[in-house]
This record gives C-alpha cells, structure tokens and sequence, in this order.
C-alpha cells in the first residue's frame, strides 16, 4: 500500500490530465457504466478506488448520488480540488469506513489492479458487506495472468505491479463471496493496453439471504 500511495501521490496531477476525460473515447467504459447506473435508480453510490474521480463526476452528471473513496491522500487531494461539488474521502476498500448495507451500488473501475489473485476474497467480502441487499457492484479489470512492472507512465517513475486476472476465476470469486453474477462485458486489447483484454463484471448482492 506504501508504494501505491508513493507512486500515486507523486503522478496524481498528471494522472488526472491525461485520463480524465477517457470514457468519452471508450464506448466499452461508456458501455459498462452506462449498463451499471440503468441497475442502480437511486440509493447512494461508492466510487471505490476513485483515483482524481473522474468517473464519480461522470456519474454524478448522470444523476447519481455517488461519492468517491481513494487509499491515496494525492488522488483525493486532486478529486476535492477539481470537483469540490462532490464528497471525496481517503480510506481502503479492505476496511472501508461504511455501515453494514449502506450503498445501493458500488465500482472497483480498475482500482484492484495492483492487487494481488490471494487478496482479492477479502476485499470483495468487504464489498458485499457495504452494499444492500439487491445492490450491485461493478468491477473493471485488465484481462491476463500474472503481472507486469510499471515503472514509468503519466511522466513519472512508479513501482508498482500491474496484475491481470482471469474472467472466469473473478466471477467464482465473486460467486464465493456471495455476489450473484448479473452480466459480463469484454473486450479485446487496443495498441497502446499491452495486449491486456479488458473486462467488466456486474454482480448483484441478493435480495434475500
């Protein structure tokens, strides 16, 4: 966690300049999210793993009451200054500062990406304890197995390792931690993604236990 907040606070400006407006290039995000809020009416809404918040402020225009989460101080500090309309706090999806049930949706959009295969069962039971009966969740990832080094990108030196994961091993995951599967999107890599597929999985907390 030390070195994602190291690498994230250090590129955080950057980051926000370059992908802020990525989803309007992307019609599988536009896509994935647009599938996401037609599930999700009303009812607050986590962004979690928000980074600068792009995609909180995406759906917040879009009517959602959403608010954004992010485990580096950097991130937050550039999400609260470019929409300070929002509510953006610092916290860790492991340990989220959430009641039991209190958000009618949830996103992990590519914020487990430098999370290692063993600890993605912790933090999607954390996920399902935060979300309300008949809540969904959507999680973004890169398509792939192992990891590769990213020491430089938004024109900064990182160290972090990027991990990929495969489809249908996220969904028994998912499964296991109790979410029920509601659909899967994928698609193909673009040039500049490293041949790393992309995939979003949209998963319901069941009504009734």
């Amino acid at each position: 966690m030390n070195d994602i907040q190291g690498s994230y606070n250090a590129a955080a400006t950057d980051y926000h300049a370059i992908l802020r407006d990525y989803h309007r290039a992307d019609p599988f995000e536009k896509g994935a999210l647009g599938y996401f809020e037609q599930l999700v009416p009303d009812g607050p809404v986590g962004d979690l793993g928000c980074g600068t918040g792009r995609i909180t402020t995406y759906l917040a225009g879009r009517g959602m009451d959403v608010f954004g989460v992010d485990l580096t101080p950097g991130m937050i500090e550039v999400a609260r200054r470019e929409y300070p309309e929002l509510r953006f706090e610092v916290g860790s999806l492991f340990d989220l500062d959430l009641k039991d049930g209190e958000l009618a949706g949830a996103l992990a959009w590519y914020s487990l990406v430098h999370t290692p295969r063993e600890d993605l069962p912790a933090v999607f039971a954390e996920l399902f304890r935060v979300l309300r009966p008949g809540g969904h969740l959507v999680h973004g990832f890169k398509v792939g197995d192992g990891s590769r080094n990213l020491s430089s990108a938004y024109g900064h030196d990182l160290d972090l390792e990027v991990y990929m994961y495969d489809v249908a091993d996220v969904a028994g995951l998912l499964a296991s931690a109790g979410f029920a599967e509601v659909a899967t999107l994928t698609r193909a890599a673009l040039p500049a993604e490293k041949d790393a597929a992309q995939a979003a999985l949209i998963v319901r907390k069941p009504a009734t236990p």
